[in-house]
């Protein structure tokens, strides 16, 4: 079943999994998938009613490689948060990390007529925008207003109500392969569930992270994950910029398995108990076991200074953080950032890694976890588990984005009655 459109969503796709209250939040990472199950209650607070967690098969850089294991590990994760909240589900909102997300700026003006700006307005505009010409199989997946004004006068969060003769909207849109996301589609319709809406990791992070004042004062969400870091700018309360560097936190595990000559296994165990992205005076002194591949873990591992294993660690640390600087730089949005960075993401736990970021980002840093949500465990709440609380809140608050804007989703469903649908569903 093809994915249902925003402007369904009123009454369909995001409609149903809020309707009875429930909102079931999907993030498919390279290193792990996880469901989040919740209630809205009447007065907006989000409630996690079931969670599952498993790791994750078939996926690399945040794209799926092998169908039939991200399946597997899609079920699992399912299943489990289903069985904690005694509910069966359906519809899904999913993140997506993968598919080399770019952000583009653009601005559109619509002729009013000095009458009152109603949703039939925002419609066209949204129409309007859905036009616009984008790279060949790539796909629209937000288009984010980020500032309106109505003849001449900005600082306008929402102008349905005002009068004036020319509304023009500044829009945040981000695309994505085409391929990424159907591939994610296909995965998740083959365990009978229905995607109802797609959302840009980074953007689900901040949704969960941040506060009031960051998203508006300015900030960077950096959000480290097993297989991509992704990157999203936040000023006046929009996500202004998007991206994602396909470099995680599988690639510091790797460098150490071929540093020690130890397995996967084994580096990620020394990577979660004697990592660090800095080195201290004691690590000559520290000692760690590091057992050799198709050796007694027991009896033939080598001991080595922990000096050796942060000597491994940093430098690829380093590497991710200059590059997130670099593409900060290029983005031209170094200013409207701001001076502060929000650091979240499994990967974002090493130790030193905020100091380290403080020094080459040259910015003021913080961990971020989820903020917005309620029925979290230790366990749950941390900053591996920030993409998907964000889902949650992203379903619960529906006025992020210009209505009917995801064209991505009739791009998916395709065809001509699925276009035709659509249009339907938008002008009448």
């Amino acid at each position: 079943m093809p994915m249902a459109t925003r402007t369904a969503a009123t009454s369909e796709g995001l409609a149903i999994v809020v309707r009875d209250g429930t909102i079931v939040a999907l993030d498919v990472g390279t290193t792990k998938v996880c469901c989040f199950i919740a209630v809205l209650d009447d007065s907006g607070v989000i409630r996690v009613t079931g969670i599952g967690h498993h790791a994750s098969n078939g996926l690399k850089a945040g794209s799926i490689v092998d169908m039939e294991a991200a399946e597997t590990s899609i079920r699992a994760s399912v299943h489990a948060a289903e069985k904690m909240a005694g509910a069966t589900i359906r519809h899904v909102i999913a993140s997506i990390g993968g598919g080399r997300p770019k952000s583009d700026a653009v601005e559109r003006n619509l002729p009013i007529g000095n009458s009152s700006i109603g949703d039939a307005d925002m419609r066209r505009l949204s129409n309007d925008i859905r036009m616009l010409p984008h790279e060949p199989h790539r796909m629209l997946l937000h288009a984010i207003p980020t500032a309106y004004s109505i003849d001449g006068s900005n600082g306008i969060r929402d102008p349905r109500g005002l009068h004036g003769a020319e509304l023009a909207v500044n829009v945040h849109l981000v695309t994505i392969d085409e391929s990424s996301a159907r591939n994610l589609e296909t995965a998740i319709s083959r365990c009978h569930l229905d995607l109802s809406e797609l959302v840009v990791s980074p953007y689900a992070s901040g949704l969960a992270c941040l506060v009031e004042d960051e998203t508006d004062l300015g900030v960077t969400l950096i959000d480290i994950g097993g297989g991509t870091t992704t990157i999203a700018v936040f000023y006046d309360g929009s996500a202004v910029f998007t991206d994602a560097i396909p470099v995680g936190g599988v690639n510091v595990t790797n460098d150490i398995a071929r540093g020690l000559s130890t397995s996967i296994a084994h580096a990620e165990r020394l990577k979660t108990l004697h990592g660090n992205a800095l080195p201290s005076p004691t690590d000559e002194r520290d000692i760690v076991n590091a057992p050799q591949i198709g050796d007694d873990a027991d009896n033939h591992a080598s001991q080595v200074p922990k000096s050796i294993l942060v000597g491994i660690i940093a430098p690829r640390i380093e590497e991710i953080l200059e590059l997130v600087r670099a593409r900060l730089t290029a983005s031209g949005l170094e200013r409207t950032a701001g001076r502060r960075v929000v650091l979240t993401g499994g990967g974002s736990q090493l130790p030193g890694l905020r100091e380290l970021a403080a020094q080459i980002l040259d910015k003021q840093i913080r961990m971020g976890r989820p903020i917005r949500v309620n029925g979290l465990a230790d366990a749950t709440g941390g900053p591996a588990f920030s993409t998907a609380a964000g889902l949650l809140a992203y379903a619960a608050d529906k006025r992020h984005e210009i209505p009917a804007i995801l064209a991505h989703q009739n791009e998916l469903s395709g065809g001509l009655i699925g276009r035709l649908g659509g249009w339907f569903r938008e002008n009448f």
